[in-house]
């Protein structure tokens, strides 16, 4: 088992900046894709960004240049930097893992944590 435990969200104006972090309960060596999604009520849960082990991104267009995943092995965590945050980018947050573990492929999500943005 994998528990995932997000921190960091709030309420921020637009323009502004928010860092998330999700903190995993194994080493994160051990995860092949760690990422970020988010949900509005009534929507599908949607990709936000993702980082493989070997440190490969990956971007919704919508953040593309305004969002950044980074991970910090040493504390078994990975972030998301929110810069020039919009209205659109309120939702719950969540982490995301996925590991092949014993053969058989894992994923586990983390509960979410808010972000609100004003306008």
């Amino acid at each position: 088992q994998v528990q995932l435990v997000e921190s960091g969200g709030g309420l921020v104006q637009a323009g502004g900046s928010l860092r998330l972090s999700c903190a995993a309960s194994v080493s994160i060596f051990s995860i092949n894709t760690l990422g970020w999604y988010r949900q509005t009520p009534g929507k599908q849960r949607d990709l936000v960004a993702t980082i493989t082990g070997g440190g490969t991104t990956n971007y919704a267009d919508s953040v593309k240049g305004r969002f950044t995943i980074s991970r910090e092995v040493a504390k078994n965590t990975v972030y998301l930097q929110m810069r020039r945050l919009k209205p659109e980018d309120t939702a719950v947050y969540h982490c995301y893992a996925e590991r092949y573990y014993r053969m058989r492929l894992e994923t586990y999500w983390g509960q979410g944590t808010q972000v609100a943005v004003s306008s």
